[in-house]
Formats: structure tokens, C-alpha cells, sequence
């Protein structure tokens, strides 16, 4: 069957719980290749949301190399910190509900899944694969390669997905991801367990804000039977 529709995720917020060990994880290669460690973990301190301008940022502050190669070695310390963390005691953390929702929305014909997330596209893999996740969404993933802020991530999925923007749902945490749509002209969803983050969504402009998927659901529904 083809496409009709698509519902694009944000990995941290919608999906997945970003836990302060996997925070931690992504530091450590400065820590082991530099000796740098102290970095901030507020994301909205760098000028870019996004796991490969973050990496650079890091670097050009520090006066070190930033080219591809030197990215890809800390991308790879990286990913084998993660490996490390869920073989460990340190579990990747669902959002509640979350698998049950792609499950359903799976069963939908002609609604693609996927991720517009600025993370590594192989450390977002992973972790939605250790959450049971990757399966639904695999197929029109997108990540941090090829740089730049949200909007530019989702504009990747939606040329890959060659859908009208209107046709598309985006779910997102984060005043970036809701520029993001706004941006590409797609539908969003503010997705957040935290009150408050809702709040500051809504009063950015999201006409639609949830803390469940029960509620996601329903709202998703409501925005297809319009398509």
C-alpha cells in the first residue's frame, strides 16, 4: 500500500527518557581522547541541538581538530560507552506507553513512522532497539549526519518521504521541534511527562500538547481523518 501519511518521532521526550548516565556517556570521549571533561550538559548552551555541531562546538572551543575523521573516532568512543551502559545496569529508559502507540499506529495502512532526532543515527538505533522500539520506525529514520538544527532533520525525512508537508505529523519536546514544523509546514504534537515543558510549548504556539499517548493517539487520529 502507499503512503498517505506519516508521523515523524523526536527520540528524547516522545520515545525515550534521556537518562543522566547516557548523558554522561556522550562526554566521556573527550574525557579519554582530551583529557576535557566538565562539559555542559544543557543542550540549550550550544548553538546547535544537534550530536555532530555539538561535537564541533566542543572541539573549536578547545582548540582541537574538527574534521570528519576525528568525529567519527569520538562518535565510535561514543557508541561503545552505550554498548557498556545497557549491558550494564543502566537501562534504556521508554516513555511510558510509547511502544504500545507505534504498535497500533504500525498497524494503520499507508502511515509511515520514523524519527527526525538529533542524535547519532547509531546511538539513536541503539537505543531504541534495546527499548523494542527500532523495528516501527526504521525505515524513514533520520538523525544527526549531515549537521544542522531540527528543521533541517525533518526537511531530510520529508524529501525522503516525498509526502505533502500537511501530510505529515511531527512529535517533538523541545521549542526547536516545534520550529521545526513550523518550518516545514507540517502538524505538530508537543510531547512531554513534565507540565511545565508543555506549558512552554503551548505558549510558543503548539496547538497541541500532551504528557500521554493514550491522548497522542487520539489526536494523531483526529489530525489523519482530515488528510
Amino acid at each position: 500500500m502507499s503512503m498517505k501519511a506519516a508521523v515523524i518521532f523526536d527520540v528524547d521526550g516522545p520515545l525515550l527518557k534521556l537518562t543522566p548516565a547516557e548523558e554522561a556517556a556522550f562526554f566521556i570521549p573527550f574525557r579519554d581522547v582530551y583529557g576535557v571533561s566538565g562539559l555542559s550538559v544543557d543542550w540549550d548552551s550550544y548553538k546547535i541541538r544537534n550530536d555532530i555541531e555539538i561535537y564541533r562546538e566542543i572541539l573549536q572551543v578547545h582548540g582541537f581538530s574538527d574534521d570528519d575523521v576525528t568525529i567519527n573516532t569520538l562518535r565510535t568512543r561514543y557508541l561503545t560507552e552505550l554498548e557498556r551502559l545497557y549491558s550494564g545496569a543502566n537501562p534504556v529508559v521508554p516513555i511510558p506507553q510509547a511502544l504500545d502507540l507505534l504498535k497500533t499506529l504500525n498497524r494503520i495502512g499507508g502511515l509511515a513512522l520514523g524519527t527526525a532526532t538529533a542524535n547519532f543515527e547509531a546511538a539513536a538505533k541503539m537505543r531504541l532497539t534495546h527499548a523494542g522500539m527500532w523495528e516501527y520506525i526504521k525505515i524513514w529514520h533520520c538523525g544527526a549526519e549531515g549537521g544542522g538544527a531540527k528543521s533541517a532533520i525533518l526537511k531530510r525525512v520529508l524529501k525522503r518521504l516525498a509526502l505533502p508537508a500537511k501530510s505529515v505529523i511531527f512529535l517533538g519536546n523541545n521549542l526547536n521541534d516545534l520550529e521545526a514544523a513550523q518550518k516545514n509546514g507540517t502538524h505538530f504534537i508537543g510531547f512531554d511527562v513534565d507540565p511545565q515543558r508543555r506549558k512552554k510549548l503551548h505558549d510558543a504556539g503548539a496547538d497541541r500538547t500532551t504528557g500521554d499517548h493514550n491522548s497522542t493517539l487520539s489526536m494523531i487520529t483526529e489530525i489523519l481523518n482530515t488528510q
